[in-house]
């Protein structure tokens, strides 16, 4: 099977990445001929994303940073990090416990950042555990880590392959729910259907499906939510599997918090009928679009987050609902403006990268909107300070 051809502004992969690609669309395309023509988006994306050996997230291709596919906040701006680490402290302090776990650690910037943030504030480095299923990306990050730490606080880095059985302090998941596969939807005269993935001669393409009790099921919650039936032709995603995730993190945790940074709004600003083409993005080379056939393995596929179902989710499963925020917010009540009446401005290079650091991050036009901040605790008295700025849980 071939993959799709090149759309106009996208850099061509090599000879090397496209034989990699065809060979994960011939992995995808045998089990679309097993189900009997079609499967649900939901299976694409998890295919195309942690296939073994082969999805997007489990081969070896470099995916962060400059010469990859898009730049998380850590690296873009690293004061991102130091802020995240101060924020960690205070929990860790409210939680008696001294034990970080980040999911997802990518290029294991974040954990350098936070880790060397400790040793600016002249605290102990936290026991810090990375659960991170790609066996390339743990190597990365080990190398990244032994470069960028002092031996005692790489000493503390441990990788997990499972969440801990009983867990005191911080969970930390920056960019990570957006890339949990989701299934999608559209509406019709006839009720919804499930938008699932066929093969159409040499490429992928949409192919309307009836729809799994679950998918029905949840879409007919959101439209008693919002008092109406979606229209026809309106698209979007749900997360079918948002519950249980949430719910295997808050069942390991005895007394802390679970920390979510991503990309993502309210359910009833998700669900607007002018969103009808739902939040389904790509990312390949730095540029944005909506095709998810195209170039299979190679480029990274996400949804935005429903804040209001991971809200849910955390009750549901015996956890609080602790802050919920922007990204704006968050960095300014949790040290950013501490940081930034450090930095001396007579230091006029240093100064001034701090000062695009913090626009980049808190500016409504770059990520201070579209990023928010939750957490969910279990046993803690005190909320950090990040939330005490302006806590918008009321917008759920």
């Amino acid at each position: 099977m071939r993959i799709r051809q090149h759309i106009a502004d996208l850099p061509v992969p090599d000879a090397d990445a496209r034989r990699h690609s065809e060979a994960l669309c011939a992995h995808i395309a045998a089990e679309i001929a097993k189900a009997g023509g079609a499967i649900p988006f939901e299976r694409y994306m998890e295919l195309a994303l942690y296939a073994p050996g082969l999805g997007y997230y489990s081969a070896g291709a470099q995916k962060f940073g400059a010469a990859g596919d898009f730049i998380t906040a850590p690296e873009a701006a690293p004061v991102f990090g130091r802020v995240i680490a101060r924020q960690c402290a205070e929990i860790l302090d409210a939680a008696g416990g001294d034990t970080l776990l980040e999911l997802g650690a990518g290029s294991g910037t974040l954990a350098a950042g936070i880790l060397n943030e400790f040793a600016r504030l002249d605290r102990a480095p936290p026991r810090y555990l990375i659960l991170e299923p790609s066996p390339d990306l743990q190597a990365r990050q080990r190398e990244r880590l032994k470069e960028s730490l002092p031996a005692e606080a790489f000493a503390r880095v441990e990788w997990l392959d499972r969440l801990p059985r009983a867990f005191a302090g911080v969970i930390v998941a920056n960019e990570v729910l957006d890339a949990l596969p989701v299934a999608r939807f559209e509406a019709t005269a006839d009720g919804v259907r499930e938008m699932g993935v066929a093969v159409e001669g040499d490429a992928f393409a949409w192919r309307l499906m009836p729809p799994r009790a679950a998918l029905a099921d949840a879409v007919s919650r959101l439209e008693a939510a919002r008092d109406a039936p979606f229209a026809p032709g309106y698209q979007s995603e749900i997360n079918l599997n948002l519950a249980a995730f949430v719910h295997g993190l808050g069942d390991c945790i005895t007394r802390g918090a679970l920390l979510f940074v991503d990309y993502g709004m309210p359910q009833h600003t998700f669900y607007l009928p002018e969103r009808d083409t739902g939040t389904l993005m790509c990312h390949y080379r730095h540029r944005a679009h909506a095709d998810p056939f195209l170039y299979p393995g190679l480029q990274d596929i996400t949804a935005h987050v429903d804040f209001t179902a991971v809200a849910e989710a955390g009750v549901a499963a015996g956890l609080e609902l602790a802050g919920y925020t922007s990204q704006a917010y968050f960095l300014l009540g949790g040290g950013l403006e501490a940081i930034m009446r450090e930095s001396d401005p007579a230091e006029t290079r240093a100064h001034l990268e701090l000062t695009r650091q913090i626009k980049l991050l808190t500016s409504p036009e770059e990520m201070g909107e579209r990023f928010k901040v939750m957490m969910l605790a279990r046993g803690l008295d005190t909320i950090p300070s990040g939330f005490a700025l302006r806590d918008q849980a009321h917008l759920l």
